[in-house]
């Protein structure tokens, strides 16, 4: 018999693998400090050690390069924290990125530049001339929409023009290959809890050139580039979620299959519907539906009362539904932005998972009013 309930908002937050379940708890075992010498703390540091080359190989990075943060928000801040002359980035990012380019921009000077935005959601990246001091900062793939960006292209034309490139990949790993080398950034942020790890670390992988000062004093951890001492359970579950996320790979065919056969049930039984960014490239579990005319807040709550977990297009500290910067940006009527939801699947998503979502659907939707 199935789950009472029907879980469809990984890219908020993905349920806890049991492998990374394992993994803490073991390492919590260990209770002697990575950065001692004697057996126990060399055995929490094999555990470290061990999470650090998994992590790496997710994304085609050395492990030396991958530096263990509380989570992609620190790593993102940590990215942006470097005396940029001038910071790139489109209304689509993340606010974990948008808000410490702000802040740059108003305690440092730094020059703030609003990349250009299609409504289909790609992000148009172009450079002239000298372009040195300028950090692009520029996502592979969006939390809202899964709307895939050119990271390549835009690497490429950073390193012809002496810019650097920051990449917020947290949405990406399971769902598309990651190479931190063809990408060409500079920087790249991950978060353990995306792909099953637990929440609260993730990761910075930084190149050799990347000009960026420890944010934190104080010992000499992350080969002196974070303070602290390790969460050596948090990491080894990051670890295990991240050699996880590589075998997802292979099952992004079926998710996007799911994700289709969702999108086409809606278009029928809702004609009216609108599926955001659909003839850009996407993320294969990722489907933001708009339904004209009614409210997201008011269709995320009757969903969740029919066993539904969904999300709005944006959602603030306090939970409540505030209008997507995403699709503003991307220049969406505000009849469309403001109905906005996110169906996002994951690797435990099933064909009945599915069937729930559009019997709930149908109830919920096939002429009722939803109006805010």
């Amino acid at each position: 018999m199935r789950a009472a309930r029907t879980y469809l908002d990984y890219n908020a937050t993905a349920p806890l693998r049991a492998e990374a379940r394992a993994a803490m708890l073991a390492a919590l075992d260990v209770f002697g400090n990575p950065s001692s010498v004697h057996a126990e703390g060399r055995r929490a540091r094999a555990i470290v050690d061990e999470a650090r080359a998994s992590v790496a190989a997710l994304v085609n990075a050395d492990p030396a390069e991958v530096v263990f943060t509380s989570g992609a928000t620190e790593a993102n801040t940590w990215a942006l924290s470097a005396p940029w002359r001038m910071i790139a980035l489109a209304g689509v990012e993340h606010d974990s990125v948008r808000a410490p380019a702000a802040q740059l921009a108003s305690e440092r000077g730094a020059i703030a530049v609003e990349l250009p935005v299609s409504g289909d959601g790609a992000v148009d990246v172009a450079l002239e001339g000298d372009a040195r001091g300028l950090l692009i900062a520029l996502q592979l793939a969006n939390n809202e929409t899964g709307a895939v960006q050119d990271v390549v292209a835009a690497g490429l034309m950073a390193r012809e023009h002496g810019a650097e490139l920051h990449c917020d990949a947290v949405q990406a790993p399971g769902r598309v290959a990651i190479d931190f080398r063809t990408l060409g950034a500079t920087t790249l942020s991950l978060s353990a809890h995306k792909i099953g790890g637990p929440k609260g670390v993730g990761a910075l992988v930084v190149s050799g050139n990347a000009p960026l000062a420890p944010l934190f004093s104080g010992g000499g951890q992350e080969r002196r580039r974070r303070a602290g001492t390790e969460n050596v359970a948090a990491i080894s579950g990051f670890g295990a979620a991240a050699r996880a996320a590589l075998r997802d790979l292979a099952e992004a065919g079926r998710i996007a299959a799911l994700r289709d056969r969702l999108e086409a049930e809606v278009r029928r039984l809702t004609p009216e519907a609108v599926i955001v960014g659909d003839t850009a490239a996407r993320l294969p579990n990722t489907s933001c539906i708009a339904l004209p005319g009614t409210s997201a807040e008011t269709l995320v709550i009757k969903m969740d009362l029919a066993g539904i977990a969904v999300s709005a297009g944006a959602a603030c500290s306090s939970g409540k539904v505030g209008r997507s910067h995403v699709l503003a940006a991307m220049g969406l009527a505000d009849d469309v932005a403001s109905s906005a939801i996110r169906v996002s699947l994951g690797p435990e998503t099933t064909d009945d998972d599915i069937a729930a979502y559009l019997a709930a659907w149908k109830r919920i939707c096939g002429g009722a009013s939803l109006a805010a």
